[in-house]
């Protein structure tokens, strides 16, 4: 069956509808709004997607529900955007009308000082407003993640957040009384077409299916795949890369499934880490903080656990915890699929086991039996929203004498790939969980590492250290013996 084509990107922007026929690949979000629609509230300040002065909210329908998120328009692609619904500080209050409830708390509580972030902070507060109308002070700090203040005023922004909840119902919000019409009209640019823009330097494609995904990868296996766009977005802003050809999966369903069988969970490569979370701390409790601590709330709500892993890099935030659980990958080529264990995919640096044409389309986690014990340990310079110096993953499981029967043990950031510890492991297996034991394993670390001095952390500091993660690991399943781990603790540097 031929697949129709269409030859635009078309979403809602605020109260009005956008069709484009001339999108760059390159081209972001903000640059849109502030050049091309002088909308110029959001704000660049980083174009990493660190500071959050860009935040909007994006609107799009998942199995016929209408989802609000926030996001950084800096490293969002306006390509992406087709389907969606895009809504900008200028919107939340009428032309000459009063200030919307989240722009009167910020004034009400002075939580605004040198002006240039609060946008950003107005548009996460009301992305947080509207899931939840009375937050808890731990929940408003989350969802500001992703925020930074350089004024220092995050006192009184959260003393706004607070107040927010004192103004009436959230029926009253003209986002949530409109939300049947905007469902209506985004129904119905959902037309089941493949969106092909621009010639071969500038072509930019969004795939009609899942099927249809697989085809145009293996008829173009030198295309740029787009997912959440929290790491190619920097290729763009920070390192000025030519991406075209470009293609773009945050609109495909059939990617954003997630199963849960009697031994494991399998996430479609396109769930995001927000869309991840309950399901993953429901069953994995061990990862309730590390997956808290990934990015701010806008870089959660974007980034996917399988761009995470196909991005293949070594301080990859997901890969050292799935590599320790027994994670495997599924990948597709065209109608062909081949499974293989997570830690196999990862080669060397900058190089994953992938064919041209190929990608990743589901990862497995099988769930941990009540006898494992199981933690993962995130170190950085600042505790939130921040890349890993060291991140090391420990999963053990001992016979009725307290031996090792089997052990998994995973790092990044000591090598040129998140890598298992395969020397400590042998070392351990079989072993008396016992001091003698981890300092065996603790003396067969630098068999298997030979970390690289950067500007996150000396190689030294990093072999240190993996050492004290093991033997913290140890402690714990001491503290906590025929206790099953049900937490995961995380150290700033």
């Amino acid at each position: 069956m031929t697949t129709e084509i269409r030859n635009t990107i078309r979403f809602l922007l605020n109260d009005r509808p956008v069709e484009l026929a001339d999108v760059s690949p390159v081209q972001t979000l903000l640059d849109f709004l502030r050049i091309d629609r002088s909308l110029r509230g959001t704000k660049e300040g980083c174009a990493e997607g660190d500071c959050g002065a860009c935040t909007v909210l994006v609107g799009r329908l998942l199995d016929g529900k209408l989802k609000y998120e926030s996001v950084n328009a800096c490293i969002r692609f306006v390509a992406s955007l087709d389907g969606c619904h895009v809504v900008t500080v200028e919107a939340l209050a009428q032309p000459n009308g009063p200030l919307h409830p989240v722009q009167q708390a910020m004034v009400d509580t002075h939580a605004s000082q040198c002006g240039f972030c609060t946008p950003g902070f107005v548009m996460s507060l009301y992305g947080l407003w509207m899931t939840n109308a009375k937050p808890s002070v731990q929940e408003i700090e989350k969802a500001l993640q992703g925020n930074l203040c350089r004024c220092t005023g995050y006192a009184a922004i959260i003393r706004a957040a607070e107040a927010i909840a004192s103004v009436g119902e959230l029926g009253k919000d003209p986002l949530i009384v409109e939300r049947e019409e905007i469902t209506r009209q985004l129904e119905a640019l959902r037309d089941g077409c493949r969106v092909e823009i621009g010639g071969e330097d500038e072509r930019v494609v969004l795939p009609a299916s899942l099927d249809d995904f697989a085809a145009v990868l293996e008829a173009n296996p030198k295309a740029t795949i787009v997912a959440g766009s929290t790491d190619v977005g920097l290729w763009v802003t920070k390192f000025m890369r030519d991406i075209a050809p470009v293609v773009h999966l945050s609109h495909l369903e059939e990617l954003r499934r997630i199963s849960i069988a009697p031994d494991g969970i399998t996430l479609a490569a396109g769930v995001s880490y927000t869309e991840a979370y309950p399901v993953i701390v429901r069953n994995f409790p061990q990862l309730r903080e590390l997956w808290d601590r990934i990015g701010g709330e806008q870089v959660r709500n974007m980034g996917t656990v399988g761009g995470n892993i196909a991005n293949g890099s070594p301080i990859g935030d997901t890969p050292p915890a799935l590599i320790a659980l027994g994670a495997s990958v599924t990948l597709r080529k065209g109608t062909s699929r081949r499974t293989l264990p997570l830690e196999a995919f990862f080669i060397e640096y900058g190089k994953q086991d992938r064919e041209p044409g190929e990608f990743v389309e589901t990862v497995r986690i099988p769930f941990l039996d009540e006898t494992e014990r199981f933690a993962v340990y995130k170190i950085t310079k600042r505790f939130d929203e921040d890349i890993s110096a060291v991140c090391g993953a420990f999963r053990v499981k001992l016979d009725g004498d307290g031996k090792v029967a089997d052990v998994a043990i995973a790092f990044g950031g000591m090598a040129g790939t998140p890598k298992r510890a395969s020397n400590v492991e042998a070392a351990l297996k079989g072993a008396q969980w016992n001091d003698a034991a981890i300092e065996a394993g603790v003396a067969a670390l630098e068999r298997d590492f030979t970390p690289l001095t950067d500007w996150r952390a000396s190689s030294e500091y990093r072999m240190l250290v993996a050492r004290n993660l093991l033997r913290r690991f140890h402690l714990e399943t001491q503290e906590t013996r025929n206790i099953r781990i049900d937490r995961t603790v995380a150290v700033a540097m």
